[in-house]
Protein backbone atom coordinates (compact mmCIF):
# COMPACT_ATOMS: atom_id res chain seq x y z
CA UNK A 1 0.00 0.00 0.00
CA UNK A 2 1.31 3.45 -0.83
CA UNK A 3 0.30 6.48 1.49
CA UNK A 4 0.04 10.07 0.96
CA UNK A 5 -0.01 11.82 3.80
CA UNK A 6 -1.22 15.92 3.35
CA UNK A 7 -1.24 18.17 7.05
CA UNK A 8 -3.93 21.19 6.66
CA UNK A 9 -5.08 24.39 8.99
CA UNK A 10 -8.05 26.03 7.92
CA UNK A 11 -7.03 25.08 3.89
CA UNK A 12 -11.31 25.28 2.59
CA UNK A 13 -9.98 27.71 0.29
CA UNK A 14 -7.61 24.65 -1.68
CA UNK A 15 -8.52 22.00 0.06
CA UNK A 16 -10.54 20.44 -2.59
CA UNK A 17 -8.53 21.34 -5.74
CA UNK A 18 -5.81 19.51 -3.64
CA UNK A 19 -7.49 16.24 -3.02
CA UNK A 20 -8.71 15.72 -6.28
CA UNK A 21 -5.00 15.72 -7.40
CA UNK A 22 -3.64 13.77 -5.15
CA UNK A 23 -7.06 11.24 -5.82
CA UNK A 24 -6.27 11.46 -9.74
CA UNK A 25 -2.75 10.33 -9.52
CA UNK A 26 -3.34 7.52 -7.06
CA UNK A 27 -5.47 5.88 -10.02
CA UNK A 28 -2.42 6.09 -12.67
CA UNK A 29 -2.04 3.04 -14.58
CA UNK A 30 1.74 2.34 -13.95
CA UNK A 31 0.86 2.38 -10.06
CA UNK A 32 -0.81 -1.33 -11.45
CA UNK A 33 -3.74 -1.37 -8.80
CA UNK A 34 -1.78 -0.89 -5.66
CA UNK A 35 -3.75 0.56 -2.93
CA UNK A 36 -3.47 4.21 -2.27
CA UNK A 37 -4.75 5.29 1.29
CA UNK A 38 -4.75 9.26 1.58
CA UNK A 39 -4.83 10.64 5.12
CA UNK A 40 -5.56 14.43 5.35
CA UNK A 41 -5.03 15.38 9.12
CA UNK A 42 -7.03 18.78 9.83
CA UNK A 43 -4.86 20.22 12.68
CA UNK A 44 -7.20 23.01 14.70
CA UNK A 45 -9.11 24.03 11.64
CA UNK A 46 -11.67 26.24 12.67
CA UNK A 47 -13.14 26.28 8.93
CA UNK A 48 -15.05 24.34 6.83
CA UNK A 49 -12.01 22.31 5.71
CA UNK A 50 -13.40 18.80 7.49
CA UNK A 51 -17.01 19.39 5.66
CA UNK A 52 -14.88 19.67 2.25
CA UNK A 53 -12.63 16.59 3.27
CA UNK A 54 -15.94 14.74 3.90
CA UNK A 55 -17.23 14.34 -0.01
CA UNK A 56 -13.44 12.77 -0.92
CA UNK A 57 -13.00 8.92 -0.38
CA UNK A 58 -10.17 9.86 1.92
CA UNK A 59 -9.67 9.45 5.44
CA UNK A 60 -9.26 12.23 8.12
CA UNK A 61 -7.20 12.65 11.59
CA UNK A 62 -7.87 15.27 13.80
CA UNK A 63 -5.56 17.04 16.25
CA UNK A 64 -5.24 20.21 17.95
CA UNK A 65 -1.84 20.91 17.98
CA UNK A 66 -1.53 23.64 15.86
CA UNK A 67 1.87 22.52 14.89
CA UNK A 68 2.63 20.80 11.11
CA UNK A 69 5.03 18.34 12.37
CA UNK A 70 2.98 16.63 14.75
CA UNK A 71 0.52 16.83 12.02
CA UNK A 72 2.95 14.80 9.68
CA UNK A 73 3.95 12.93 12.02
CA UNK A 74 0.46 11.47 13.33
CA UNK A 75 -0.55 10.63 9.44
CA UNK A 76 2.38 9.01 9.05
CA UNK A 77 1.69 6.84 12.36
CA UNK A 78 -1.59 6.12 10.82
CA UNK A 79 -0.41 4.98 7.39
CA UNK A 80 2.32 2.90 8.85
CA UNK A 81 -0.02 1.28 10.91
CA UNK A 82 -2.33 0.65 7.42
CA UNK A 83 0.94 -1.08 6.35
CA UNK A 84 2.13 1.80 3.95
CA UNK A 85 5.36 0.95 2.02
CA UNK A 86 6.12 4.73 0.98
CA UNK A 87 4.26 7.73 2.16
CA UNK A 88 4.25 10.80 0.08
CA UNK A 89 4.17 13.91 1.58
CA UNK A 90 2.38 16.84 0.01
CA UNK A 91 0.47 20.18 0.92
CA UNK A 92 -3.24 21.22 1.23
CA UNK A 93 -2.27 24.42 -0.81
CA UNK A 94 -0.69 22.13 -3.66
CA UNK A 95 -1.19 20.63 -6.59
CA UNK A 96 0.57 16.75 -7.53
CA UNK A 97 0.90 15.87 -10.93
CA UNK A 98 -0.93 12.37 -12.55
CA UNK A 99 2.30 10.68 -12.32
CA UNK A 100 3.54 12.22 -8.72
CA UNK A 101 3.40 8.72 -7.23
CA UNK A 102 5.15 6.83 -10.03
CA UNK A 103 7.50 9.22 -10.93
CA UNK A 104 8.86 9.35 -7.13
CA UNK A 105 8.52 5.14 -6.76
CA UNK A 106 10.34 5.00 -10.01
CA UNK A 107 13.52 6.55 -8.62
CA UNK A 108 14.08 3.65 -6.45
CA UNK A 109 15.12 5.41 -3.40
CA UNK A 110 15.02 5.31 0.37
CA UNK A 111 13.61 8.99 0.03
CA UNK A 112 12.59 11.65 -2.43
CA UNK A 113 13.00 15.28 -2.49
CA UNK A 114 10.89 16.80 -5.72
CA UNK A 115 10.98 20.54 -6.63
CA UNK A 116 7.41 22.66 -7.03
CA UNK A 117 6.42 25.26 -8.98
CA UNK A 118 4.30 28.05 -8.41
CA UNK A 119 0.99 27.84 -10.44
CA UNK A 120 -0.16 31.72 -9.73
CA UNK A 121 2.36 34.44 -8.42
CA UNK A 122 -1.01 36.75 -8.03
CA UNK A 123 -0.57 40.10 -7.43
CA UNK A 124 1.37 40.63 -4.45
CA UNK A 125 4.90 38.87 -5.68
CA UNK A 126 5.94 42.14 -8.01
CA UNK A 127 8.40 40.89 -10.86
CA UNK A 128 11.51 41.83 -9.49
CA UNK A 129 10.65 39.06 -6.88
CA UNK A 130 9.90 36.87 -8.75
CA UNK A 131 12.91 37.15 -10.50
CA UNK A 132 14.62 36.90 -7.62
CA UNK A 133 13.15 33.99 -6.90
CA UNK A 134 13.98 31.93 -10.51
CA UNK A 135 17.73 33.27 -9.76
CA UNK A 136 18.52 31.18 -6.66
CA UNK A 137 15.82 28.27 -7.24
CA UNK A 138 16.82 24.59 -9.03
CA UNK A 139 14.52 23.35 -10.96
CA UNK A 140 16.93 20.38 -12.08
CA UNK A 141 17.82 16.96 -11.19
CA UNK A 142 20.36 17.30 -8.39
CA UNK A 143 18.69 20.58 -6.81
CA UNK A 144 19.10 20.97 -2.85
CA UNK A 145 15.60 21.75 -2.34
CA UNK A 146 13.51 20.24 0.04
CA UNK A 147 9.38 20.95 -0.18
CA UNK A 148 6.78 18.84 2.27
CA UNK A 149 4.52 20.03 -0.51
CA UNK A 150 6.93 17.20 -2.64
CA UNK A 151 8.50 14.64 -0.50
CA UNK A 152 8.18 11.12 -0.48
CA UNK A 153 9.76 8.64 1.68
CA UNK A 154 10.33 4.59 2.62
CA UNK A 155 8.50 3.05 5.54
CA UNK A 156 11.79 1.05 6.24
CA UNK A 157 13.88 4.63 6.19
CA UNK A 158 11.36 6.95 7.87
CA UNK A 159 11.41 4.41 10.88
CA UNK A 160 15.20 3.95 10.81
CA UNK A 161 15.46 8.15 11.01
CA UNK A 162 13.35 8.26 13.53
CA UNK A 163 10.01 10.38 11.66
CA UNK A 164 8.83 13.62 11.83
CA UNK A 165 9.09 15.54 15.10
CA UNK A 166 6.90 18.09 16.66
CA UNK A 167 8.19 21.32 14.55
CA UNK A 168 6.10 24.25 14.22
CA UNK A 169 8.18 24.73 10.50
CA UNK A 170 11.20 22.64 8.73
CA UNK A 171 9.75 19.43 10.23
CA UNK A 172 10.65 18.39 6.33
CA UNK A 173 13.75 19.60 6.46
CA UNK A 174 14.89 17.84 9.82
CA UNK A 175 13.95 14.45 8.64
CA UNK A 176 16.05 14.77 5.80
CA UNK A 177 18.77 15.77 7.65
CA UNK A 178 18.29 12.65 9.72
CA UNK A 179 17.49 10.68 6.53
CA UNK A 180 21.44 11.58 5.92
CA UNK A 181 22.77 10.70 8.98
CA UNK A 182 20.97 6.98 8.45
CA UNK A 183 23.05 6.99 5.45
CA UNK A 184 19.46 6.99 3.20
CA UNK A 185 19.67 7.09 -0.48
CA UNK A 186 17.86 10.40 -1.33
CA UNK A 187 17.26 11.00 -4.88
CA UNK A 188 16.88 15.18 -5.27
CA UNK A 189 14.77 14.85 -8.27
CA UNK A 190 12.64 17.67 -10.31
CA UNK A 191 10.76 14.41 -12.20
CA UNK A 192 8.04 14.28 -9.84
CA UNK A 193 5.73 17.51 -9.94
CA UNK A 194 3.84 19.51 -7.96
CA UNK A 195 2.94 22.96 -8.02
CA UNK A 196 2.21 25.58 -5.20
CA UNK A 197 0.34 28.91 -4.01
CA UNK A 198 2.30 31.57 -3.83
CA UNK A 199 0.02 32.90 -1.21
CA UNK A 200 1.98 35.05 1.83
CA UNK A 201 -0.78 34.54 4.61
CA UNK A 202 1.53 31.30 5.13
CA UNK A 203 -0.04 28.27 7.89
CA UNK A 204 3.46 27.90 8.71
CA UNK A 205 5.68 30.75 10.07
CA UNK A 206 8.82 30.91 8.51
CA UNK A 207 7.78 28.33 6.06
CA UNK A 208 7.65 29.21 1.65
CA UNK A 209 5.15 32.04 2.54
CA UNK A 210 7.55 33.97 4.28
CA UNK A 211 10.49 33.45 2.33
CA UNK A 212 8.44 34.49 -0.43
CA UNK A 213 7.82 37.68 1.57
CA UNK A 214 11.60 38.42 2.71
CA UNK A 215 12.46 38.35 -1.28
CA UNK A 216 9.52 41.45 -1.06
CA UNK A 217 11.47 43.14 1.19
CA UNK A 218 14.56 43.18 -0.74
CA UNK A 219 15.32 46.33 -1.93
CA UNK A 220 14.70 46.21 -5.79
CA UNK A 221 18.69 46.27 -7.11
CA UNK A 222 19.49 43.96 -4.54
CA UNK A 223 19.83 40.52 -6.64
CA UNK A 224 21.07 39.03 -3.88
CA UNK A 225 19.10 36.00 -2.15
CA UNK A 226 18.66 35.99 1.70
CA UNK A 227 21.22 34.02 3.45
CA UNK A 228 17.98 32.25 5.58
CA UNK A 229 16.89 29.57 2.66
CA UNK A 230 13.87 27.43 4.44
CA UNK A 231 13.79 24.91 1.48
CA UNK A 232 17.47 23.69 1.14
CA UNK A 233 20.20 21.85 2.62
Amino acid sequence: MIGVLIPAHNEQALLGQCLQAVLLAGQHARLEGETVSVVLVLDSCSDHSAEIAAGFDIHVLHIQARNVGAARSLGAQWLLKQGARWIACTDADSLVAEDWLVEQLALNSDAVCGTVAVDDWGTLIDAPAQARYHAAYEARDGHRHIHGANLGISARAYRQAGGFEPLSCHEDVQLVKQLQACGARIAWSHRPKVTTSARLDCRAAGGFGDYLKSLLALPAADQHQPDSRPDTL
